[in-house]
């Protein structure tokens, strides 16, 4: 990877995405050597988190480093102390930060400040962790990337999104299928299809869940409201009754169709009762892999680091 940090998916080539999967088969079979000792992570973080805080921690331990946790009442991110003076402080602390926050700006400029890695552990705009964690999932149950159909099926939100320019990187077709008022923006739909005309993927938008999910290998969702949207949760619920994913659903996928969910999943809204545990979901295998991926872009952002420092 040329870049120092991890923000945005559309950052990476396919060369690096396809390395970082690599890297992480590699970690989870016991087969990649890599280790941190005396690295370390700050988990900078303004949203809750079970599986981002659990497996970068755990990352970092398995790695050889140490990890701290930043909560919001400890920092105060932007307000008790500013963005900037936070970037300058943790660069002399620590090697790497994860940053869980609301703003895509605040991780733009904690990486334009900072001199060490900055990863993106989700923001408004993108989840780079998790759809990298969905790819090597989708790589692990059907083999070759290229020319699958990956169906996403409700809002075009951050986790969308970071689906939408791997899938465009690599070479998966995408379908989704959003409410009227709820799809991707055009900027990053433009900035996709670019790509993937490149790959030889295409990209469906569509209004209508049926349409995105017929003879697809791999139907995803999430959840209709995200944090930070709670006062827009009864609405939301209304706005999104036809898009859940249920038995009849699926059906018109392919016989062997997967299905992905980033979690945490609200079971009778956009999942029915029982989809999690169904033959052909692979929702728990994405949830190990965080931790997989984490370490592959743990071990290649702080050696390409150390590297350039030498």
């Amino acid at each position: 990877m040329e870049t120092k940090d991890l923000l945005n998916i559309a950052d990476l080539t396919p060369e690096d995405i396809l390395t970082l999967l690599a890297r992480a088969r590699a970690f989870k079979a016991g087969e990649e050597p890599t280790k941190l000792p005396g690295k370390s992570l700050a988990l900078l973080f303004e949203k809750p988190s079970l599986r981002t805080r659990v497996s970068f921690d755990i990352a970092m331990h398995h790695l050889g480093g140490h990890c701290v946790y930043l909560s919001p009442a400890e920092v105060g991110l932007g307000s008790r102390e500013s963005i900037q003076d936070v970037a300058l402080v943790l660069s002399r602390y620590v090697d790497a930060v994860a940053a869980r926050t609301f703003a895509h700006e605040t991780v733009e400029l904690l990486a334009h400040y900072g001199s060490i890695p900055i990863i993106n552990a989700l923001t408004d705009q993108e989840h780079p962790c998790q759809a990298l964690a969905d790819f090597q999932t989708l790589q692990e149950q059907k083999g070759e990337l290229k020319g699958l159909t990956l169906a996403y099926v409700g809002d075009g939100n951050n986790c969308a999104t970071s689906l939408l320019y791997v899938a465009a990187l690599v070479g998966t077709h995408f379908r989704i299928a959003s409410p009227p008022g709820y799809e991707l923006s055009p900027e990053h739909q433009a900035r996709a299809q670019a790509f993937a005309e490149r790959s030889g993927a295409t990209v469906v938008l569509t209004h209508d869940p049926r349409e995105a999910v017929a003879g697809a290998d791999a139907v995803y969702t999430d959840v209709w409201t995200s944090m930070g949207q709670e006062q827009e949760q009864e609405v939301r619920r209304r706005v999104f009754a036809s898009y859940q994913i249920n038995e009849t659903l699926l059906a018109r996928a392919k016989s062997d169709v997967i299905f992905l969910h980033p979690l945490p999943a609200h079971h009778g809204e956009e999942v029915a009762e029982g989809i999690l545990y169904r033959s052909g979901s692979v929702v728990f295998d994405q949830a190990e892999n965080r931790l997989h991926i984490q370490k592959a872009i743990l071990a290649t952002l702080l050696q390409h680091g150390a590297t350039a420092a030498s």
